[in-house]
């Protein structure tokens, strides 16, 4: 157990979160939307502090991170925990664990061990990914803290419900972020995830004005959010955000609490695709379907493949000081 980061003291013992955007008001005895968040005796405290559940190697396209040190590997890990309850979550069994059994599991890792183990399986970077960081934020911000110190890259993959307070400052630590953008309707986020759109919106905005490098995913599950109308509404927001901003249309499969949805037609994949394009953003990726070619970045201006890729690895690589060789227009990224 270890007192929370971001919570005031209200009377009778209660307590008001801002860690995320739910801003959750917690009587005494009581725990958060969370479920890893819970108020004893008026302090807030994390219950899911070194309680590491899940730790793996991954490639960083796996995040998906296509413009951020590609071709390197990122030390994975997470606690138990998530502030969503997404329908089709493909890794409930960890995130919805303490909801859907009361369970916090987790074996006690210290931060300066992800660090070393991270350094010692020469990864260029840190990920806290597979449930939500932001429910973890006190384990992984001290991570990151010490993981910068030896010039390791600290990555969120998140459903972008963070307050810009937490953002703010971790921000110093934090170099990249995936950030979930899983429709444009509140009704879909309200009954999908149990969370509202604005507050992501607004999360987006935050990376970006912040200077953090951010790519965003849309899992596109059939008459859900694959409309061409709501497609076009997420593509062009992503645009005023910044039309450098990669946008990851991933296809959906039937699993959790969403199974009656069929997977996603790779059509649509490729309408959506289409759509990013015609509204003007530079990089869009279809996810999820390996060797269709929309996972390969091509120069937005003249077209040229400059990385070809087949899933998570990249096959080849013609950029010249990151720079597309046709034309000379530089390629937007982080360690490129």
């Amino acid at each position: 157990m270890k007192e929370a980061m971001f919570f005031e003291k209200l009377e009778n013992k209660k307590v008001r979160c801002y860690l995320c955007r739910h801003h959750c008001i917690i009587e005494d005895g009581r725990k958060g939307i969370c479920r890893v968040r819970e108020n004893r005796g008026g302090i807030l405290y994390t219950l899911v502090y070194r309680k590491l559940i899940s730790e793996n190697i991954d490639p960083i396209e796996k995040k998906p991170l296509f413009h951020f040190y590609p071709g390197s590997t990122s030390f994975s890990i997470a606690t138990a925990g998530c502030n969503f309850k997404c329908l089709n979550c493909q890794n409930y069994e960890i995130s919805q664990l303490p909801r859907d059994s009361e369970q916090i599991l987790g074996k006690d890792v210290a931060p300066e061990q992800i660090v070393e183990d991270a350094l010692d399986n020469h990864c260029m970077s840190i990920s806290y990914t597979y449930t939500e960081p932001t429910i973890f934020f006190e384990y992984a911000y001290e991570i990151a803290q010490r993981a910068t110190q030896k010039n390791l890259k600290n990555v969120f993959v998140t459903n972008g419900y963070t307050t810009r307070e937490a953002l703010s400052t971790i921000k110093p630590y934090l170099h990249a972020a995936n950030v979930d953008l899983k429709g444009f309707s509140d009704e879909t986020y309200k009954k999908v995830c149990g969370a509202r759109l604005e507050p992501v919106l607004d999360c987006i905005r935050s990376y970006k004005e912040l200077g953090i490098w951010i790519e965003i995913t849309t899992l596109i599950i059939p008459e859900v959010n694959d409309s061409k109308s709501e497609l076009r509404q997420i593509a062009e927001f992503i645009k005023s955000v910044g039309p450098e901003i990669p946008w990851h249309v991933s296809r959906f499969y039937p699993q959790y609490r969403l199974i009656e949805k069929p997977p996603t037609p790779v059509d649509t994949l490729r309408m959506a695709r289409e759509i990013g394009l015609e509204v003007g953003l530079r990089y869009v990726y279809e996810g999820n379907v390996p060797g269709e070619g929309g996972e390969n970045t091509y120069c937005y201006s003249c077209k040229r493949v400059l990385i070809k890729r087949y899933g998570y690895q990249i096959t080849e690589n013609n950029l010249i000081n990151k720079r597309c060789p046709s034309c000379n227009t530089a390629l937007d990224g982080i360690g490129i």
